[in-house]
């Protein structure tokens, strides 16, 4: 895994509620934008194998549409079953107009 940054978006891409799926070094990842944070997480659940940017942003969270599960956007922490397993989170900065992340986990 890389520890070098790389740019992912436009810091103004989107907007808040709006997530955007992207792949990177091979790994299929979710940019959010919850409450004007900015979060880059794992794509897929890891409770079944489906794209959480199928799902919803409440607050700081992502519900998974298949099964209802919540994830936190901080944390990765599964919330609710029938996830138990939390998914990845990784670092995001803003600079030069630019997102950037690593794959360094968060």
């Amino acid at each position: 895994m890389s520890n070098d940054w790389q740019p992912i978006a436009g810091a103004d891409e989107l907007a808040v509620g709006q997530m955007k799926a992207f792949e990177l070094e091979g790994r299929r990842l979710l940019l959010v934008n919850a409450e004007g944070r900015l979060h880059v997480i794992d794509e897929m659940c890891s409770h079944e194998d489906y794209s959480l940017a199928l799902g919803c942003i409440k607050g700081s969270k992502i519900k998974c549409s298949l099964h209802g599960s919540y994830f936190d956007l901080n944390t990765g922490e599964a919330l609710d079953e029938p996830a138990d397993e939390p998914i990845c989170t990784y670092p995001v900065k803003v600079e030069d107009g630019q997102v950037w992340t690593r794959l360094e986990r968060g």
